[in-house]
């Protein structure tokens, strides 16, 4: 075979930081957090470490961008409904969002100050759009985004933990057998009882649950029309 040319040889592309955050975040979701280092990152987008440091200044910047670069996927519903069914909407879609990327959920969690890049603000603005659109003041507005950003975050972590479904005791459709192995049904009947239910507990189903739960206390708390 004739050598590779210059001329015919494949150009590099550009390194930007919207690539090394891209790969950083392509390294969390397959690998975990622990294996996004800037090494790990560089190898990835094949570059010494060093390299990095023309567009990100340092792993904190670099995990900064990995929770903007995640925010900024979320799809906007449309507002020109209820104020409920938007909201329903824009629940659903920040699930979809952390589902896609669960390991983000540390990240957020190990936050010690707030996120300023605009497109990872336009969500949490439109969310508390929403919220101010049933008349609440700003400050129950703030506790309606945080209720509601607890509830879906958490839900998130325990079904990306499978909580729910088969998790529970390894089988998806458990016999009572199986579920005698896993707890102590004379002393905790109650747990016994529930087992079988959580085994085949659909997650999206118990999403759309405790959703309604919420929406349906926000609006009779605060008289707002079923």
């Amino acid at each position: 075979m004739p050598a590779t040319t210059e001329s015919t040889a494949k150009p590099r592309e550009r390194l930007t930081r919207e690539r090394v955050i891209e790969a950083a975040l392509r390294i969390m979701d397959a690998e975990g957090i622990e294996a996004v280092t800037m090494r790990r990152v560089a190898r990835d987008v094949g570059v010494e470490a060093m390299s990095l440091y023309n567009h990100v200044a340092d792993k904190e910047d670099l995990l900064d961008g990995v929770c903007a670069q995640v925010m900024a996927e979320f799809r906007f519903p449309h507002e020109e409904g209820d104020w409920v069914e938007t909201a329903r909407q824009g629940a659903s879609e920040w699930r979809r969002v952390l589902k896609s990327h669960p390991n983000v959920l540390a990240l957020f969690a190990e936050r010690t100050k707030p996120m300023t890049e605009l497109d990872a603000l336009l969500p949490m603005e439109f969310a508390l759009r929403t919220i101010g659109r049933a008349g609440m003041s700003e400050r129950e507005a703030v506790q309606v985004f945080n209720v509601m950003g607890g509830f879906i975050m958490g839900f998130v972590m325990m079904e990306s933990g499978r909580m729910f479904g088969g998790g529970t005791t390894g089988q998806d459709d458990p016999s009572p057998d199986q579920i005698a192995h896993v707890v102590a049904a004379g002393q905790l009947p109650c747990v016994a009882a529930a087992l079988p239910h959580l085994a085949t507990c659909d997650p999206d189903e118990q999403f759309a649950f405790g959703l309604d739960l919420l929406l349906a206390g926000l609006q009779a708390r605060y008289g707002l029309p079923a």
